[in-house]
């Protein structure tokens, strides 16, 4: 038997596809490129942007005709889509089950179910290549009200995953052949607030302390995972970043300088507006402090253009901001409403030209800071962590989450440090020569 796979939206979803498409080879199932192969198909949705639930919408009408024809295929919906379980099976009486975000057990006991007793070929022999990089949920959830967010509505409150539990997990990816794995929650900086109190070492004098863990000391522990090459985490929120997680990720040599910190507007009265507990000020001086401990790091942020009420004034704050700190990537979306947020009542009064002129006036500058930050790289040396190949190249990125292409040779570097010297850099990628040692 075969299933069909389908995911958008965030490095979460791409995890929690990773653990399902794990656990149907386990039963026996092989994976299909096409849905109309498949004799189960999964939908791993997202609903954070109007966009996002565009697709999902799209995907579900056309399998409409699919079942129509074959109804005996399952089709089950993952995912931040999942609300109001009654309600969506009215709507999409063609879909088999409705599943809440990151409920993988329950996707399996589905399946189990709808298969029984019957042994399937292959039955738990086969062994899934696992990427080079991959993502590792930590938590769940979130405990923060960002007005705009409707990830609180679909995924609850933040539930931390035990230290325990992902160190086994990471363990397991890496005896897999991962290199490199990025930590993920929906704001991973609060990280253990909810775990009971352990012994934890402090570092520096071999003695122990009784708390409940915090971020920085689950990557010290993960730290510790021989073969792991790089750690990541995302994503980060401003208001709980610690100077101590920021020390943590500077002293340790697996952890990468790459830092995703959404500030999502340079006007405080936006800030407000959205509930993001902390001011432009803040937020300035976190990415000082942040630069201070690491000079050579790169930094991400989101920012959300034509929020209810945005005048141009505020929005050329938020432009003048970008503009001073000068972030190696900025993630810019315009304004949609998500329904039951509080935004959701606002007055969406920004018209869609005017945030499309923002958005892009915002990609434009940014393309220009982000060509100028590379164009430091010219014939400097940078560590790659190589994660496969693009139209006869090796792809990787450098510790600063910068994407480079290298020409293939003789040697296989899948999996593999290389170090490449830049010799071509633009606004998104860089090209090099590998230096064979």
């Amino acid at each position: 038997m075969r299933y069909y796979l389908w995911t958008i939206g965030c490095q979460m979803n791409v995890a929690d596809s990773r653990r399902i498409a794990e656990e149907l080879d386990r039963l026996g199932f092989r994976e299909t490129a096409r849905p109309q192969d498949a004799d189960l198909i999964v939908l791993n949705t997202c609903v954070v942007r109007r966009s996002a639930e565009d697709k999902v919408l799209g995907r579900l009408t056309s399998l409409q005709g699919l079942k129509r024809h074959k109804p005996e295929v399952g089709l089950i919906v993952i995912g931040c889509f999942v609300h109001d379980i009654p309600s969506l099976r009215r709507r999409y009486p063609w879909v088999d089950a409705f599943v809440e975000p990151s409920n993988i057990p329950a996707v399996v006991e589905w399946v189990r179910q709808r298969i029984g007793d019957k042994k399937l070929e292959g039955d738990s022999l086969f062994v899934r290549q696992v990427p080079v990089s991959v993502g590792v949920p930590i938590s769940y959830g979130c405990d923060h009200r960002c007005t705009y967010c409707i990830v609180r509505l679909r995924r609850g409150t933040e539930i931390s995953r035990p230290m325990t539990e992902i160190l086994a997990e990471v363990q397991a990816l890496v005896n897999r052949g991962a290199k490199e794995v990025t930590l993920l929650g929906q704001n991973v900086d609060s990280y253990g607030h909810d775990l009971p109190p352990v012994a934890l070492p402090i570092h520096g004098d071999g003695a122990t302390e009784v708390r409940s863990p915090d971020l920085a000391d689950l990557l010290e522990a993960v730290h510790s995972i021989q073969g792991l090459e790089r750690i990541r985490f995302l994503t980060s929120h401003p208001a709980d970043m610690s100077d101590r997680l920021i020390e943590t990720v500077a002293r340790l040599p697996k952890v990468c300088e790459h830092v995703e910190i959404p500030v999502q507007s340079g006007d405080d009265t936006v800030l407000r507006r959205m509930g993001r507990n902390y001011t432009v000020a803040q937020y300035r001086d976190l990415v000082r402090r942040i630069r201070q401990a690491m000079p050579r790091v790169g930094l991400a942020t989101d920012v959300i253009v034509g929020f209810p009420g945005e005048t141009e004034d505020q929005f050329e704050a938020t432009y003048r901001l970008l503009e001073e700190l000068r972030f190696d990537v900025v993630h810019v979306a315009a304004y949609s409403p998500r329904p039951g947020t509080p935004a959701e009542r606002l007055p969406d009064d920004v018209s869609p030209e005017e945030k499309e002129r923002r958005r892009q006036a915002i990609d434009d500058l940014q393309e220009r800071i982000a060509a100028e930050i590379n164009a430091r790289y010219l014939d400097q040396t940078v560590e790659v962590l190589v994660e496969g190949r693009h139209k006869g190249k090796w792809q990787g990125r450098t510790r600063t989450n910068k994407l480079v292409f290298f020409e293939m040779g003789e040697k296989d570097w899948m999996g593999k440090l290389a170090r490449v010297r830049i010799v071509r850099a633009g606004a998104w990628s860089m090209q090099g020569i590998v230096e064979e040692e």
